[in-house]
């Protein structure tokens, strides 16, 4: 499947880098790096099967080896056969699946807290998997009113970051119209029962995976082992940050992504 994309570049002659979002998510994610990573790169993002302007039918096969294919697919349709790739989440996990399934097309891997580092995969839906969604779906044509208030972005992103306080209207709008919308985000949950990632990442590929201290998605009791991640991977936890680093420590998350696919200020 050819997924949504854009390519963004104000870096003529750079490398490129692509950006893959989470569950529920979609490419707007990426507006508080976005801006800035394209100083440096040629920017592309996409979205999902069932997420953001990417259609899904009912057999779109969801699971993380399937939307790598996805991704492989649309970055050759644009003409591009070797890039860096970063990922949020279900993202992170698609990056790593890139990178054990076509190493010669990934250039280096960023996982920002990746899905997939558990020992013993989830049997069912996490606890608590359909509160934001049925909270979005309900509150999505009265959220761009709801959302001026901080009772409203209080209940939406509380869970998902300590510095939730600190967020634009927008990035809570994106947020909230993406997981409101997204068809994709039951099959996507569904398709990774039972899964995780196990796959080898060769050692030429540079990978870095950073979580935050405050991750109540991804915990790091149960879902962050980091076993599953190659030998040599840079493994780094950021202080008062939730599931979205890129939200809570944008400079740092450049800084790191920079360094990851060897490129200087």
């Amino acid at each position: 499947m050819i997924l949504h994309s854009t390519i963004r570049s104000h870096a003529t002659g750079k490398e490129t880098i692509l950006l893959i979002h989470g569950m529920g998510s979609a490419s707007t994610a990426w507006r508080p790096i976005v801006e800035d990573l394209e100083n440096f790169f040629t920017v592309v993002t996409v979205d999902l099967p069932g997420h953001g302007l990417t259609p899904m039918t009912e057999t779109e096969p969801m699971d993380p080896k399937a939307l790598a294919n996805s991704v492989f697919a649309t970055m050759e349709s644009l003409g591009l056969n070797r890039y860096h790739v970063v990922g949020n989440s279900l993202g992170g996990w698609i990056a790593l699946e890139m990178a054990s399934m076509k190493s010669s097309a990934i250039a280096s891997v960023t996982g920002l807290a990746p899905a997939g580092l558990w020992l013993k995969p989830f049997v069912a839906r996490y606890p608590g998997t359909a509160i934001a969604r049925i909270m979005a779906s309900s509150l999505k044509v009265v959220s761009p009113l709801l959302l001026h208030y901080e009772w409203a972005r209080k209940i939406g992103f509380e869970n998902v970051s300590p510095r939730w306080r600190e967020f634009s209207y927008e990035l809570c709008l994106d947020a909230t119209h993406a997981m409101a919308t997204a068809a994709g985000y039951y099959p996507a949950w569904d398709a990774l029962l039972r899964k995780r990632f196990d796959q080898k990442v060769p050692e030429f590929i540079p990978v870095t995976v950073i979580f935050g201290d405050s991750d109540r998605t991804l915990p790091a009791a149960t879902c962050q082992e980091r076993s599953l991640v190659p030998a040599h991977t840079t493994w780094m936890i950021l202080s008062e940050s939730g599931h979205a680093p890129m939200w809570d420590h944008p400079s740092e998350v450049i800084e790191q992504i920079l360094l990851t696919a060897g490129v200087h200020k």
